[in-house]
């Protein structure tokens, strides 16, 4: 299940500088706007001491942990839904993705260009708020344009109600308001889903600080989650270059590192973890002497689709999964041992699967 978080931002905020961190890729990081061009895609690994847990348990010859895709989107400016900047391209680019992880500048540097000329995280956010609401107005116009007189002639009920939708959503843009912020039902959803509305997806807000604000919030900071709270958004708070040093080390010298600095967790295993549970996704494990696998899956999906994820036939033919627990396992050392205290069980075709189940799929094609 392959699932893509962009990362957007205004010119010379930390995106790139990021990116490079979470992947540890070398691409282009320069301090001028429109540095990245073209989207540049990284693959990540989702991190779950459960995973390694597995790994030492069963000794297995290949151990593959779950991913998550982040795409660095070049910088946007004023005037992007307009064309300014290469802005339709770039807004092109974030329809593409899932969830919009949104790079904000929270630090004063003389030597680093600010486009605007000054910092300022709320004027920032809002900036790329317009283009982005800019750019669904006209999706959504478009849309009306051709279907509104169409559905009222024909008395064509589907589209009557794509209509009242559509309305509903314009007049939530006209406001300056993401479409998120509306209550929408699940069929809403899925009638706005073709559109990919770039106002609709998930968004977190990574404050990208010096290296003296990664343990104390600055004003900055502040400032961005007081208007974060208010759309229900998280703040994930990151020093990029801080990051970037941290991804070149290997795994004790980072946790030392992570000591010196008084933090617990690195920045980016936060934004990966918060990018995941955004889309609302899971884990299921599979365990045994050839492979331990961690697979992504959406919440609310049933052991067959599960069974899908990791091959097609799995859910053509599905019988049953043995399911157990991480947590039993952890808790009892061994499979036997589960079994004993009667952990194990046999689930068919309506259980829905739980984060950490370890699962073996019986299946008859």
């Amino acid at each position: 299940m392959s699932l893509t978080a962009g990362i957007v931002g205004l010119p010379n905020v930390g995106k790139s500088t990021l990116f490079n961190a979470i992947t540890k890729q070398n691409i282009l990081a320069a301090n001028y706007p429109f540095a990245t061009i073209e989207p540049n895609v990284g693959m990540v690994s989702v991190p779950d001491y459960r995973v390694e847990f597995l790994e030492k348990m069963y000794n297995p010859k290949k151990t593959i942990p779950a991913t998550f895709e982040f795409t660095d989107i070049a910088g946007l400016v004023a005037g992007a839904s307009k064309g300014e900047g290469l802005g339709n391209k770039f807004l092109s680019h974030i329809r593409e993705v899932d969830a919009i992880v949104e790079v904000v500048r929270c630090f004063d540097e003389e030597n680093i260009t600010h486009v605007t000329g000054s910092v300022d995280p709320v004027r920032d956010v809002e900036i790329i708020d317009v283009e982005l609401i800019l750019a669904d107005l006209e999706v959504v116009e478009n849309r009306l344009g051709k279907i509104g007189k169409k559905s009222k002639l024909a008395n064509d009920k589907e589209a009557m109600a794509e209509s009242a939708l559509l309305e509903k959503v314009k007049n939530c843009l006209l406001a300056n308001k993401d479409v998120r912020s509306l209550d929408l039902s699940l069929e809403e959803m899925n009638i706005l889903k073709p559109f990919n509305l770039l106002t609709l997806k998930p968004i977190i807000y990574v404050a990208n600080v010096n290296e003296e604000s990664v343990s104390l919030e600055n004003d900055y900071v502040k400032a961005l989650k007081d208007y974060a709270s208010m759309e229900n958004s998280s703040v994930i708070v990151i020093c990029a270059k801080i990051e970037a040093e941290l991804a070149e080390l290997e795994d004790e010298e980072k946790s030392e590192f992570l000591k010196e600095l008084g933090i617990l967790e690195s920045g980016l295993d936060k934004l990966i973890k918060s990018s995941y549970n955004l889309l609302g996704l899971s884990t299921f494990l599979t365990a045994g002497s050839d492979e331990v696998r961690a697979w992504t899956f959406k919440n609310g999906m049933k052991a067959p689709e599960c069974a899908g994820i990791i091959h097609t036939d799995f859910q053509k033919g599905f019988i049953k999964a043995e399911v157990m627990s991480f947590s039993d396992l952890e808790k009892y050392g061994s499979e036997l041992a589960v079994k004993e205290a009667g952990r194990l069980r046999l689930d068919g075709k309506e259980y829905i699967l739980q984060d950490g189940d370890i699962c073996y799929f019986r299946f008859n094609v």
